[in-house]
């Protein structure tokens, strides 16, 4: 994974080849395949170690990002935020493989990876005071953090990732329902 993630880097997601990644591991093209089946196997155990680090964070770690420690009071909008930077960030990294592996069928939402995204998000919503159909709020909240978002935002609208986050985070705060 680490030969992948190197090529990645430095040529792109749609650069790296079940050959390639052998070449740069300096281990044979069998040996890649054993390990991954095919280059979407591989694509999806890239996607999987940056989402399973980050789902630790967000679930278990330390405040703002994570519930904090035992006890600690820590305001939901912050999380949120605090996700939603994160979610941002990892999507940049890796925002050439999340294009390749785009699903634009309606079994995206049922994608495992993003139930436990939404069912945060809902969380974080409820505890923050909304009420209602929180799905809809689920689905604009998320929407700009969202692969194909943050490729045309970075492409036609020339924003950094920093400036998505701003602009996200000011949409986040102007959606707090008043106390």
């Amino acid at each position: 994974m680490e030969a992948a993630t190197r090529l990645i880097e430095s040529q792109g997601a749609s650069a790296v080849t079940m050959d390639a990644v052998a070449r740069e591991a300096g281990v044979g093209k069998g040996t890649v395949f054993r390990r991954f089946g095919n280059r979407t196997g591989l694509m999806l155990a890239l996607l999987n170690h940056s989402e399973t680090q980050l789902q630790q964070a967000f679930l278990t770690g330390p405040a703002p990002l994570g519930p904090g420690a035992p006890g600690e009071r820590v305001d939901p909008l912050d999380r949120l935020i605090a996700f939603g930077r994160a979610r941002l960030a990892t999507a940049s990294a890796h925002l050439d493989i999340l294009l390749e592996a785009e699903d634009t069928g309606p079994q995206r939402f049922t994608h495992p990876t993003r139930t436990v995204v939404v069912m945060h998000t809902r969380m974080l919503l409820t505890q923050m005071g909304f009420r209602g159909n929180l799905e809809v709020m689920c689905m604009a909240v998320l929407a700009p953090l969202e692969a194909p978002s943050i490729h045309h935002m970075r492409t036609n609208d020339r924003m950094s990732v920093d400036e998505i986050g701003d602009h996200w985070e000011n949409l986040v705060r102007a959606l707090r329902p008043p106390p």
